[in-house]
């Protein structure tokens, strides 16, 4: 079983030994904003728990499996959460990963010359995700909470000691938070210190697929499942997604197209970028580091425009049985390259240490086109936003770490769309392989599940042993050339609406804390 405890909702997957899904149950669940605190979003542990339960049990039932045939559980999360417990390990504090509470301790911070590129190069993060400034809030807001944290756990990490009991921490998941050292893979104090908090507050760092102890006897009754199940960790969703998708070797390269595309390349060596434009993650598999960078909002714009302008296509999926994308993937893909010159102003290429977007926006729409068309060319304009805006942050990477592809997974939501697909082959010149299974987030838990019970040796035999491609998109040469005209009119496009966002004329999609 893995648990996977996203941005909008936990559920539970249930696998065999073989990569089948057996079941999968899911619960939504809402992070709660703090009154009189902008941008905060606390994490409901007391309720997080209790969801975490129930998806549980729920696919144990749709499943029908033996529930003596479970051997294994372990969890994947969304990153950068954080829970903080005291000494009798109890809850004192938690945030979701959009919490955005920080901006005065992040600007605090980097008033503090060279303390930013610091942390950068022995963590690979800047203040825009990390750990510290949402403990510095918390130190300064609340010092009766912070005087009691001993404790600091990821999402993932905390759903497995609310399984087990046994705190742990696991290096994929745990270097988005800034305050793991990504030459040794463990924790490091002198990123709490530099920043005025407390040290010794990370567990020991453990890899991907260990086994940390067996499911607590209540839960054990509650489920109806056998007493040795063995609990191990997990990590970091889009980590996890690589081992589903196989995505084990340096470099190899995953995009994980969902409400956020995450955009990863493996490399041999905890290499940062001199101009901090690219988060370095530790990878789940031992020795490996991730090269990421992330298109914002990209899931969230689609279904933003499905439920804004695509009301024909929703009457005719209604009385088809078609779902609504995929009438939309029809219309996009007859629309040309260049979607009738309309620009899209959504996303834009990472740039780690001052991350801003534009207001989102079309621009160029063409009057002189039909409504059918015109709406055809916004959602095809959409899709290669995402897939630009991609291509140009994995040649950032290159730049920095001197790991180039020649093929790139596609998982995700994304990759049900094989419009979309080819649209990511084309622009990038790379050949697009898309996985069977393509919520790889879950995969990759249950494969550490596997590992922990003693399935596989290792998560890399486990994520091969698993490894099976749907079908690949392969880039033609003549479209990839029409793609570079149109990579550059979108960002001859783009920086003059970044002016326009950073100067308060109109409202960015989304700024980091502190920028």
């Amino acid at each position: 079983m893995a648990i996977d405890a996203g941005t909008g909702s936990v559920r539970a997957v249930i696998f065999d030994l073989e990569g089948n899904e057996l079941a999968a149950y899911s619960k939504d669940w809402d992070h709660v904003p703090v009154e009189g605190v902008p941008g905060s979003m606390d994490f409901d542990t007391a309720g997080g728990y209790l969801a975490i339960l129930e998806v549980a049990e729920g696919a144990l039932a749709e499943s029908a499996i033996d529930r003596s045939k479970l051997v294994g559980v372990s969890a994947t999360s969304m990153r950068e959460a954080i829970v903080c417990l005291d000494s009798a390990g109890r809850e004192v504090w938690a945030c979701a990963n959009v919490d955005a509470r920080a901006t005065i301790e992040v600007r605090a911070l980097r008033e503090e010359e060279g303390l930013e590129r610091r942390i950068y190069e022995i963590s690979g993060q800047t203040l825009a995700l990390a750990a510290q400034p949402r403990l510095l809030w918390l130190k300064r807001n609340l010092p009766a909470v912070y005087a009691e944290v001993t404790t600091v756990l990821m999402l993932s990490e905390w759903v497995l000691y609310k399984l087990s009991g046994e705190y742990a921490c696991e290096p994929s998941n745990a270097s988005t938070s800034g305050l793991l050292n990504l030459a040794t893979r463990q924790p490091d104090d002198l990123l709490l210190t530099m920043c005025d908090l407390k040290p010794n507050l990370l567990p020991k760092a453990r890899e991907s697929g260990t086994r940390i102890g067996s499911v607590r006897p209540e839960i054990v009754e509650k489920l109806g499942i056998e007493p040795d199940v063995a609990v191990s960790l997990g990590g970091g969703d889009t980590q996890m997604a690589a081992l589903g998708a196989a995505v084990v070797d340096a470099g190899q390269g995953l995009i994980v197209g969902g409400t956020f595309w995450q955009e990863a390349v493996n490399i041999p060596a905890p290499t940062t970028d001199p101009e901090m434009r690219v988060r370095i993650n530790c990878a789940a598999e031992p020795g490996m580091w991730w090269a990421e960078a992330i298109a914002f909002h990209v899931g969230t714009s689609l279904r933003w425009f499905r439920d804004t302008f695509a009301g024909l296509e929703a009457v005719e999926a209604a009385q088809t049985g078609v779902d609504t994308f995929q009438l939309l993937d029809e219309r996009a893909a007859r629309v040309p390259i260049g979607s009738y010159d309309i620009v899209p102003i959504f996303s834009d290429t990472m740039n780690y240490k001052a991350w801003r977007h534009a207001a989102p926006s079309f621009l160029n729409l063409p009057i002189h086109r039909s409504g059918d068309e015109v709406r055809a060319g916004m959602y095809r304009a959409l899709l290669e936003n995402a897939a630009i805006v991609s291509s140009l942050n994995m040649e950032m990477v290159a730049e920095f770490s001197g790991v180039t592809l020649d093929s790139i997974v596609l998982a995700g939501g994304g990759a049900k769309s094989p419009v979309w697909a080819q649209i990511v082959a084309d622009v990038s010149d790379l050949r697009v392989d898309v996985p069977v299974v393509k919520e790889t987030t879950a995969a990759g838990a249950a494969l550490c599940a596997f590992v922990g019970a003693g399935a596989f040796t290792s998560v890399r035999e486990a994520a091969r042993a698993w490894s099976r491609i749907d079908y690949q998109a392969l880039p033609n040469k003549s479209n990839h050339e029409q793609y570079k005209d149109v990579t550059e009119r979108w960002q001859k496009a783009y920086a003059p609406q970044l002016v326009l966002a950073d100067n308060g004329t109109t409202e960015s999609l989304w700024r980091a804390p502190g920028t």
